[in-house]
């Protein structure tokens, strides 16, 4: 990350802003996290102390690698509403942009605005070649957004432990793919 530090990095949308989680997140992450309809498709509910594992594992992907996916905080409200962009961990199927936004929030087209932004981010600043989004067969409303985002399916994949057993569709994209429908040339 350049000269600027992780507690620096923000990207902005017209109506979001993208920065790097912190532990001032936890109430609302655990609350998502508690959620059995938002949980279901992201590893299920999980007890809070679960969610601050889940937010140092972010924070420290994001000084070890220089990326994990970025917190969601509406701009309107400045309240967090979600947790949205590039993750890869050990033995994942490829370099993947993820969403999960808190259930109030659905159907606000927020998941897509905040990949829009992550899936640039990635390309820019990473330099990823190409992205992919990991699906659960039936989660259709990430099917939406994926589509929404110009990804087409790709087929099966394989998660590694202690996912291995979760069926999981891929949806991607390459960087020229995403540039040419998105008039990004760079």
């Amino acid at each position: 990350m350049d000269a600027m530090t992780v507690d620096d990095l923000r990207v902005e949308t017209p109506r979001l802003i993208l920065r790097a989680p912190r532990l001032e997140d936890l109430d609302p992450w655990a609350a998502m996290m508690a959620d059995p309809e938002t949980a279901r498709f992201i590893g299920g509910t999980v007890p809070r102390a679960v969610t601050w594992r889940m937010i140092m594992t972010m924070i420290g992907a994001w000084h070890a690698n220089g990326f994990a996916m970025f917190s969601v905080i509406e701009k309107a409200t400045g309240r967090w509403i979600g947790r949205v962009g590039p993750w890869m961990p050990e033995g994942w199927p490829g370099s993947e942009i993820g969403w999960a936004v808190v259930r109030e929030c659905w159907g606000r087209g927020f998941a897509t605005e905040a990949a829009v932004a992550s899936i640039d981010w990635a390309f820019d600043h990473l330099g990823w070649i190409q992205v992919i989004h990991s699906i659960a067969p039936d989660n259709t409303a990430s099917q939406r957004v994926a589509r929404k985002l110009d990804s087409r399916y790709v087929g099966p994949g394989q998660l590694p432990a202690p996912y291995e057993h979760d069926q999981v569709d891929i949806w991607g994209q390459t960087r020229d793919e995403w540039r040419a429908r998105h008039h990004r040339a760079r």
